[in-house]
Order: structure tokens, then C-alpha cells, then sequence
């Protein structure tokens, strides 16, 4: 066992849901995030002790002379994903990944290099520029003094929301890892065609210094849809007009609501608003409805087609609103104690942003924990 509780710092914290997932069983060093909204709604969940509100890029060298096990960051990923402009990690927000490369190079030169470090983004950093931007990411980890390896994890696995994100898990040169940890190849679950594709791209330095995470899948996810959407109470204020919602859809998926709502019954379908090609060059607003139990990917609140709607059929009565903003958290991971901006917008782009809580606990589990048990027991030996 470790000699101490293990320390962590949260860059890029957002709303703190790393630590509600690692609270119990760690203590925070420091958390940063740029947000002011963002570390409002820190403070009132966790208080305002280690939280430092500041671009990362100021952030006080001091703070990074401590001992310090695991460094975790979730930087911005606009620039990366579909939804924004795919400038990559060169792009305006993105970029911030290389000050923090900048801050781990400053503790290992003064000697306080974290044994591990976990970076989380959308899984468009894996293709990004034709796979150059997830080359930089490697690239700059083994520049670091790091061995590193990437695993793709999809929120459903824990909870009932399609979010397929990349973790790169890296740790020290020389750090001792437990038997196990460890493949020889892609032979797990969360090594996706995707990651493979990804660690193929890199350069043969790259691949040599590379580590195949042994990540078990969970038996099953923590929660159901139908468990955590309000179905007996409806907000007037998020009411949605179900009939123009209907006239969006495509017939295949019009049709879908027409049947649940002929079977009787409670139904819950998840509606996202996307824009298709019209078939004419351009492009047309679609309403696209599931009935599997899975909510789409919580996104940040840029327009109103990033808000999910809740279709919530009940013996052939239709009616639609938006997710709520306690209903998002629930997706994330967050439990009803947690207490959010009152502002909709705040309150939804909270968790948009933010990672999904029993991921991180998950990673926690069967990679972190592990590592530092190791690690302390192979420098008690010594």
C-alpha cells in the first residue's frame, strides 16, 4: 500500500467531476479551470480550498513544487471535434494542451514529476490532421520523460449516454508496473479500431515506447435511462412542441414515435436536432429520435440543436421537453446532491464539458490505484 493518501492536481477542472470520482480515496493538490461559471459551481460543491481560477497558462510555477502522483487534464476539445472547426490542436483552445506539457516539464526539472498522468479529449484527436495532432500528444509525453498508451471509452459502458471519449494514460520512464497491467498488443475491449489505427500512424520510436492498457469492461452500466429521466413531472418552461418535432423527422423516424406511442405503455425517446443534406447541395434541419435506452452525447449549449429533447410517450400520449439540467448531470455521473448554476445554460454546459464521473472512478480502479500500490512497494524493496 501507498505510505500516504495519493495527491492529484485537476487541470482544465471544469465543475470538479474528476474529483467527485476520485474524492474518496485521494487528496487534491491544486484544481485550475479559466471558467468563472465553472469555478463558481466548483467552490459550492467542494470549496474554494486548492481551487486556483486562472488561464493555465499564468498558472504560478510554485504551485507545481509539491509532490504530486497523478496529473489529469481534460483540455479543451472544441477545436478537435465535429462540432467545432477542425483546427486541431494548433486551434485557439485545443492549443492549451501544450501549456500544460509546459507545467509537467516544470515540476520534472524541479524534480516533482508525477508518476502518472491521464489526458482525456474527444476521439477526434486520433484523426486530427490525418493523425499528426494524436502523434504531438505521444510525441510530447515521451518528450516529458513518459510511456504512454491511449484507450477509447464510451460512457455507456457505465451510464446511459453515448460518449465515446480518448484517454491517454501515461507514466514515469523507469516506473514499475504490476504484471498484468499490460498487454502485449490490442487485445482489450477499450483498444478500438480507431486507437489502432491511431498507434499504427506513429512513428516506430513511438510504437516501441508504447503501452497497451489491460482496462476490464464493467459488468454492467450503474444506471438506466428510464432511472434517471423525471417521466411523473414535467416543467412547463422546457415544454417543446411535439408536432414540429415530428414534422422534422425523417419518416423512418417519425414512424418510431407513431409506434411506441400505438404499443402503450411508457416510452422515453432521446431527440437530437441535426442538419442533413437536403439533397439539393444544401442542407436541411432533421429531428433524429432513439428508443435504445441511450442518450446522445451531452453537448455544450452553443444553439438550441445541442439541446437533447425527451420524448416521453405514455399510452399514446405524446409530449417533449428539453433535458433538464439536473437530468444532464445524472448522465454525467453526478449525484442529485450536487449542486448546479441555476442559469440553464451554465448548468448544461457543465456537464457538456465535463467527463463522465464513473469513467474516471473505473480508470481509478484498474489502472492508478494499481500503478502507485506497485510503485510503493517497489521502492520499499529498494
Amino acid at each position: 500500500m501507498t505510505a500516504h493518501r495519493p495527491r492529484y492536481a485537476e487541470f482544465f477542472a471544469g465543475a470538479g467531476m474528476v474529483r467527485a470520482a476520485l474524492s474518496g480515496g485521494w487528496d487534491l493538490a491544486f484544481a485550475n479551470d479559466i471558467d468563472a461559471s465553472k469555478c463558481a459551481a466548483y467552490g459550492e460543491n467542494w470549496g474554494t480550498d486548492g481551487l486556483i481560477h486562472s488561464d493555465i497558462a499564468a498558472l504560478d510555477a510554485d504551485q507545481l513544487q509539491q509532490s504530486i502522483d497523478l496529473y489529469w487534464a481534460s483540455s479543451p476539445c472544441q477545436d478537435l471535434s465535429l462540432a467545432g472547426h477542425r483546427t486541431g490542436l494548433a486551434g485557439a483552445r485545443s492549443s492549451t494542451f501544450f501549456a500544460w506539457i509546459r507545467h509537467i516539464k516544470t515540476a520534472r526539472d524541479a524534480g516533482f514529476a508525477p508518476r502518472v498522468l491521464a489526458f482525456e479529449n474527444v476521439t477526434g484527436l486520433l484523426s486530427s490532421h490525418g493523425g499528426r495532432d494524436f502523434q504531438a500528444v505521444v510525441a510530447a509525453f515521451a518528450d516529458c520523460g513518459y510511456r504512454c498508451g491511449a484507450l477509447e471509452i464510451d460512457a455507456r459502458h457505465f451510464l446511459p449516454q453515448s460518449r465515446p471519449r480518448v484517454f491517454v494514460i501515461a507514466v514515469r520512464d523507469g516506473l514499475a508496473l504490476p504484471d498484468g497491467l499490460t498487454l502485449d498488443g490490442a487485445q482489450a475491449a477499450f483498444h478500438s479500431d480507431r486507437i489502432r489505427a491511431a498507434h499504427a500512424r506513429l512513428p516506430r520510436a513511438l510504437q516501441q515506447a508504447w503501452l497497451w492498457w489491460s482496462l476490464p469492461q464493467p459488468a454492467k452500466p450503474d444506471a438506466a435511462l428510464a432511472d434517471l429521466i423525471d417521466t411523473n413531472t414535467f416543467d412547463a418552461t422546457l415544454r417543446v412542441d411535439h408536432d414540429r418535432l415530428l414534422s422534422l423527422m425523417a419518416p423512418s423516424h417519425s414512424a418510431r414515435v407513431l409506434d411506441a406511442a400505438d404499443a402503450g405503455g411508457l416510452h422515453i425517446g432521446m431527440v437530437y436536432k441535426r442538419g442533413r443534406p437536403s439533397g439539393d447541395g444544401g442542407t436541411v434541419q432533421r429531428a433524429e429520435v432513439r428508443f435504445d435506452g441511450i442518450a446522445g452525447c451531452l453537448r455544450t449549449p452553443g444553439g438550441g440543436s445541442s439541446r437533447q429533447t425527451v420524448l416521453i410517450i405514455r399510452d399514446g400520449q405524446i409530449a417533449a421537453r428539453l433535458l433538464s439540467t439536473r437530468e444532464a448531470a445524472r448522465l454525467m455521473g453526478l449525484p442529485d446532491t450536487y449542486r448546479l448554476p441555476t442559469r440553464f445554460n451554465d448548468a448544461y454546459r457543465l456537464s457538456g464539458d465535463g467527463v463522465a464521473v464513473p469513467v474516471v472512478r473505473h480508470l481509478d480502479t484498474h489502472l492508478f490505484q494499481p500503478i502507485l500500490r506497485h510503485s510503493a512497494r517497489v521502492r520499499a524493496v529498494a
